[in-house]
């Protein structure tokens, strides 16, 4: 546990002491603001979130994996992995660490976006059941987007194809539960490998938790997600450190 917090802490305090986390909050906060009035909120003349929570998968294909790229990336490029996997800590206390410290990071962002909620209590009476739930879908999914950056981030010590590999991959499973890319499956899929490919992606239970209905498939569907890509980054530094 000692390890953990360590290296939780180490990995936090890095985000501030540059200027990497202020460039992300700034952008994460600026785009999806102008993406939600963009896309007529007022004009709407309805007191809820649903076009803010809207834009949250777009923006966390970029902006998670930009986060997640520099975690085993940059030690792996520095040599200062070397002398990490040395220390009295196991590897899964080194990617937990570093995991929790970047979701805590990017709870940190999506906090920063309460003067929304205070702006759409203002304006009317929101349910919050919804405003609640689209924070909790928000913050799973950020988590198993920032599982997938994880791994590709221990796979490669070059930052920029860690960034590309966990973009493609983030967007392969947002985008696989779309209606059009459904539809398109179905011209050549069986029902039944189109329902497993919808089941797959992000999106259906990310919009499912949208609507206010906490099931727990679509609960667990992120936690295994989390669980199965940190273990895969386990695997990798694993048989690096054995070399």
């Amino acid at each position: 546990m000692n390890g953990f917090l360590a290296v939780s802490k180490r990995e936090l305090k890095s985000y501030f002491t540059t200027p990497i986390a202020y460039v992300f909050l700034v952008v994460f906060l600026f785009f999806l603001g102008y993406l939600t009035f963009k896309q007529g909120f007022f004009e709407a003349r309805q007191a809820d979130m649903r076009l803010f929570f809207m834009n949250m998968p777009l923006m966390f294909i970029f902006l998670v994996p930009a986060t997640a790229m520099r975690l085993w990336a940059e030690e792996r490029k520095t040599g200062s992995i070397e002398l990490l996997l040395t220390l009295p800590i196991t590897v899964t206390q080194a990617v937990l660490g570093k995991f929790f410290a970047a979701w805590l990071f990017l709870a940190i962002a999506l906090a920063l976006t309460f003067p929304m909620v205070i702006t759409v209590c203002y304006l009317g009476i929101p349910d919050n059941g919804l405003i609640i739930t689209g924070y909790l879908s928000s913050l799973l999914m950020a988590g198993g987007f920032l599982a997938v950056g994880s791994f590709f981030s221990a796979l490669s010590k070059n930052q920029v194809i860690s960034f590309v590999l966990s973009v493609v991959a983030c967007a392969i499973l947002v985008f696989a539960g779309m209606p059009t890319t459904l539809d398109y499956c179905t011209t050549f899929m069986p029902a039944g490998l189109v329902s497993a490919v919808e089941g797959m992606s992000f999106l259906a239970h990310y919009e499912s938790l949208q609507r206010g209905v906490v099931e727990f498939k679509d609960i667990s569907y992120f936690i295994l997600l989390i669980i199965g890509w940190i273990a895969a980054s386990i695997i990798v530094l694993d048989e690096r450190k054995a070399c």
